[in-house]
């Protein structure tokens, strides 16, 4: 099982970060198939300092979500620890994760997520200063490095050990690739054994062949399902089940996934009312029907015709007669 300072996860699969994905409600669908640990969205340590609001909705958990981290991202300490104080003081969490490794242009401009990998001793110090203040245990989301010409994972990785971090979750591409080409497993080959904290792997993760495969090339304690569970939340429980028992269970059944898509839709719906949840289910609700016969019809019908709850409805009701 993997520690992270005196929390012990049940499991080995982790629900990575995604903007405007992973809200509570996504948590707690997400947690029953398998989730040991799931993060929050990315978090802006100034929205935090700043009490903006949306920006502490963010950190909004419940008793169904936990274990759960919340991951800040940022470029000054001292807005930084500022904002580790507030959530310290009003958010319930059990683990603090800093992004190192967003690729996103307004992240980096602004000296936060990749940006941090061009200068390992300026990271080390800050992530210390993190660990100093935080009273959760910090863990950290890399990339390789910024391009392929300074992939410098081993470097990093040993510099945030050194200043207190209890896991490294690797996102398997540089920054300049953000999310093109393919993750590259054996860039970090010998990483884990080079470290005394967990390690986990993450990128590309979209079938369970592809999570044997990245801990069969990096020895790494767990993976992170990230896109790759977007509408497939089976995928989850296959790792979870694989890393347990050896046993490969099947992909889930148009069946299941029209039930799985119902119970996440009623679950956003309740925990942020209908018109917010309807507007972010027309980016998220027609990857559960991937593959699906008519799928683009279904699409279709999901981001142009569906305004309310009771349209979701006769959509979901469209799809169980074409069974």
């Amino acid at each position: 099982m993997i520690r992270i300072g005196n929390i012990e996860l049940k499991g080995n699969v982790i629900l990575g970060p995604m903007a405007g994905i992973t809200t509570l409600a996504y948590r707690e669908f997400m947690k029953p198939f398998g989730v040991a640990l799931s993060y929050s969205e990315m978090i802006s340590d100034c929205g935090i300092s700043y009490g903006n609001a949306k920006t502490m909705d963010y950190a909004k958990t419940s008793e169904i979500d936990h274990p759960v981290g919340l991951q800040l991202f940022g470029s000054d300490i001292k807005n930084t620890a500022n904002a580790i104080e507030i959530l310290q003081k009003s958010a319930k969490y059990d683990v603090l994760d800093i992004n190192l490794g967003c690729p996103v242009n307004k992240v980096v401009k602004a000296g936060s997520g990749s940006a941090w990998l061009k200068d390992v001793g300026a990271l080390k110090a800050y992530m210390a200063a993190v660990c100093q203040v935080s009273e959760k245990p910090v863990t950290a989301k890399i990339r390789l490095g910024w391009d392929d010409q300074s992939i410098n994972v081993f470097e990093v990785s040993k510099a945030l050990e050194e200043a207190g971090v209890k896991m490294i979750s690797v996102h398997c591409r540089t920054r300049q690739q953000e999310y093109s080409g393919h993750a590259n497993y054996g860039a970090i080959k010998g990483l884990k054994e080079s470290l005394g904290i967990p390690l986990i792997v993450s990128g590309d993760i979209f079938t369970i062949q592809d999570a044997i495969k990245s801990v069969n090339k990096t020895n790494a304690d767990g993976v992170m399902v990230a896109r790759g569970g977007v509408g497939n939340p089976q995928l989850v429980r296959q790792i979870d089940q694989y890393f347990k028992t050896g046993e490969i269970l099947p992909d889930a059944t148009p069946k299941d996934q029209l039930a799985y898509a119902r119970n996440y839709a009623s679950m956003l719906i309740r925990t942020e009312g209908e018109e917010r949840a309807i507007k972010e289910l027309k980016g998220i609700l027609p990857k559960f029907f991937f593959g699906f016969p008519g799928h683009k019809k279904i699409r279709l019908a999901i981001t142009t015709n569906m305004s309310s709850a009771l349209d979701l409805e006769k959509i979901f009701h469209g799809v169980e007669e074409s069974f």
